[in-house]
């Protein structure tokens, strides 16, 4: 809408328009200055109240000024002058200018964090705004308004905040600000401007639905459903609780899904809903039926038990409902459950040879039966009885315990002890509870021998062991005398003797080398103390260094009761023997490197020991050592020779020999030509090679301007009748196996 303002003076007339104009910031906007009826050029100027300057770009024309504003700022709002002079006469105008900002609309925030019964605050904003005291912010849920508030001047913002508590019906709802600018002559589409969002409620799981308690046959499949509803979306998990109170966890998702149940699966499911909110949990329960399974029937201590054991039988089975469990010893009813126990138990407190049967267990419930049988064998009464050790032999003044071993009692058995050779009088009764019973006899003596008997009573079971205790002397080790030094190969007279002895059997003395016996004797006793001695005259051989007198006690049946034995070593002399000379690292060694001879020898008493080189003594031990060591730090050329070691003893002597040789690569070369190097044709000239090598060189002439060669056994070469051709340089190559040495030199030859 443009409106007009105008008036005549003197047929001068000036218009603006828009007459009340309304700009937006940051926009650009023109005002019209309309001059009509001036025959002249005009002259228009703008001006603001106050002489403030004006911001804007201004353009003239004869009929017309045009102020632009680009853009629009703040400091345009207000009064502004356009004056029109015309040939003297002077007209203005006034009109005034307001200005506005609203670029955008409200935003709302909050709306993601709302929880479900609990206080909570969302927020309206209308930013970057002018003049905000003109702006209304209205909350609004549909047409309802809610809250609404007004702008405060000066500020470029204008902010509500709206309280409530979401309730239930507030689930998938929305909410509305509408943001007005109450301005004159501002356009119905651009005054008002309105956001709305839905609001997010965030609450616990509720669990909506879950399976109803179910029951079901073992084997069947089985599917628990459970639904939750929840912001954020919930998780929902199972769990299986066991009886002990503990939750095992079975699975994720609305479903849990059993291909098969079984009885152990029956009892309460609890589904879990859980988010960050919180969790909710519901319970369904299963029951699972089933026939009688797993039925089994136990004999303890086990189906072989003997006479007077203890027997103890346990039925058991798994079935829902509870089965009867009926228990029969060869068709015949010993024991009924009733349906609320799982297991039966039947004890023979003592078992007969008659409780030998076939034992059957029935378990049944409405579903079916089921049948197990278990056998039970009654042996007769196991006790045995064992006496050890079964025949003793014990040193006369010595302590001997015999023992008593009754097994295949139940329970703890009485034992008597008795003399078997004394009208059977009773030495001691005892009642022991690990089946063992001791008899200590003490200081024994020869009335001592003869035999003993235990008895072990188990209920009204007697069994019997018997023992013979025999009574010997043989206080200490066999005594043998040193022979002294004997030379390997004679006689030697060794002699043993064997004191205080005493048994009723016989002893036998025995010479040994090492596992080899060499002779052997027996003595027989009267029955008193006495002393026996053996003589052994033997040719001493290389490897009999210990002999052993070995003392044995014997039984009647020749097996050894006591033995006692006594080693002498033998000083077994010999002359030297096994003497080697070694050189290291070899018998060939070069010049320089270092050489260690060494001399070894076995003999007894031990050697002498004497290297010589060339027959020249180098080094001697004394008897104390077997062995020698020299050494050559740097060897030279003339350490090359014969080295002999020389052992001896009082018995003998032995020689062993060695030879070492030094070898070295050329060196000292020297080269001499005769009769000079400068010589007339047709001369002999003779070249004469020298050097120091081991082993001897190889010598090559060379000319090397032909590549002539020549080979010499002994260094020297003989040129006849030599001519100018033979002038030039020459070489002399001498090696060996371990280098080479080159001299060169020149013969010049005249005409």
């Amino acid at each position: 809408v443009l409106l007009m303002s105008s008036w005549c003076v003197q047929g001068l007339r000036v218009d603006v328009f828009p007459r009340s104009p309304l700009c937006r910031l940051g926009e650009r906007q023109q005002l019209v200055c309309r001059v009509q009826d001036c025959p002249d050029m005009p002259s228009v100027s703008w001006t603001r109240l106050g002489d403030q300057p004006l911001t804007a770009y201004v353009s003239t024309n004869r009929t017309a000024s045009v102020v632009t504003f680009d853009p629009v700022m703040m400091e345009h709002e207000g009064a502004l002058l356009c004056k029109v002079s015309c040939g003297g006469e002077l007209k203005q105008i006034r009109t005034s200018v307001r200005v506005y900002s609203f670029p955008s609309g409200p935003v709302i925030r909050g709306q993601d964090h709302l929880r479900l019964g609990a206080e909570s605050a969302l927020t309206c904003q209308v930013s970057e705004l002018y003049p905000a005291e003109l702006l209304t912010l209205t909350w609004l849920r549909g047409d309802t308004v809610l809250q609404s508030i007004v702008g405060d001047p000066g500020s470029s913002s204008v902010l509500s905040e709206y309280r409530f508590t979401p309730l239930n019906q507030d689930l998938g709802g929305n909410i509305s600000c509408r943001a007005t600018l109450d301005l004159h002559d501002l356009p119905a589409e651009d005054r008002t401007r309105e956001t709305t969002v839905p609001l997010n409620l965030l609450y616990a799981p509720v669990v909506t639905a879950i399976s109803d308690s179910v029951l079901v046959m073992a084997g069947s499949p089985l599917t628990l459903t459970c639904s939750a509803e929840g912001n954020p979306e919930p998780v929902v998990a199972w769990s299986f609780r066991m009886a002990g109170g503990r939750s095992v966890p079975r699975g994720r998702g609305r479903q849990l899904v059993f291909a098969v149940v079984s009885l152990s699966e029956a009892g309460w499911y609890d589904c879990d809903a859980r988010n960050a909110e919180g969790n909710q949990t519901a319970a369904v329960e299963v029951t699972v039926h089933a026939p009688p399974t797993n039925t089994s029937l136990s004999v303890s201590p086990g189906e072989q038990v003997v006479e007077g054991q203890q027997v103890t039988l346990t039925c058991h089975s798994d079935g829902a409902p509870p089965t009867t469990l009926v228990l029969r010893k060869e068709g015949a009813e010993l024991q009924r459950t009733d349906p609320a126990s799982s297991s039966l138990s039947f004890s023979l407190s003592s078992a007969l040879l008659e409780d030998s049967a076939h034992y059957q267990c029935e378990a049944s419930n409405q579903y079916g039966s089921q049948l197990v049988t278990s056998s039970i064998t009654v042996g007769v009464h196991p006790l045995r009885v064992e006496v050890s050790p079964p025949v003793s032999a014990a040193e006369r003044g010595s302590d001997l315990v015999l023992t008593c071993r009754a097994t295949g009692c139940l329970h703890p058995p009485t034992f008597t002890w008795k003399r078997t050779d004394q009208d059977r009088t009773v030495l001691q009764r005892t009642q022991q509870q690990d089946g063992l019973s001791l008899l200590h006899l003490q200081d024994l003596d020869l009335q001592d021998q003869g035999g003993y008997s235990c008895e072990a009573k188990c209920d009204s079971v007697i069994r019997t062991g018997n023992t013979q205790v025999h009574v010997l002397s043989f206080p200490s080790d066999p005594v043998l005398e040193d022979p002294g030094p004997v030379l390997l190969g004679q006689e030697a007279v060794l002699r043993c003797d064997v004191r205080n002895v005493f048994s009723t059997n016989q002893m036998r003395i025995q010479w040994l080398s090492g596992n080899t016996t060499l002779m052997s004797e027996s003595f027989r006793f009267s029955g008193s103390l006495r002393d026996v001695s053996s003589v052994l005259q033997h040719r001493v051989e290389e490897d009999q260094r210990v002999l052993t007198c070995r003392a044995e006690l014997l039984t009647e049946d020749g097996d050894v009761w006591r033995s006692r034995r006594t080693g002498v070593p033998l000083q077994v002399h010999y002359p030297p023997r096994r003497t080697s000379l070694s050189v290291s690292p070899g018998e060939q060694v070069v010049e320089g490197q270092q050489v260690t001879v060494t001399c070894h020898s076995d003999g007894a008493p031990p050697t002498t020991l004497v290297l010589r080189r060339e027959g020249a003594e180098l080094q001697r031990t004394d008897p104390a050592s077997s062995s020698l060591s020299f050494s050559l730090s740097s060897a030279l050329l003339e350490d090359s020779a014969h080295y002999q070691c020389e052992a001896s003893n009082q018995y003998g002597s032995q020689l062993v020999t060695s030879s070492i040789t030094v070898g070295a690569p050329p060196r000292n070369t020297t080269v001499l030509v005769l009769p000079s190097a400068e010589v007339q044709e047709g001369q002999n000239v003779t070249i004469c090679c020298q050097t120091i090598s081991s082993p001897p060189s190889a010598v090559v002439l060379k000319k090397l301007t032909n590549g002539t060669e020549l080979y010499s056994p002994n260094g020297t070469f003989l040129l006849v009748n030599v001519t100018a051709g033979d002038s030039g340089l020459y070489q002399v190559n001498v090696t060996n196996d371990l280098g080479y040495q080159v001299k060169v030199f020149s013969i010049s030859v005249r005409g």
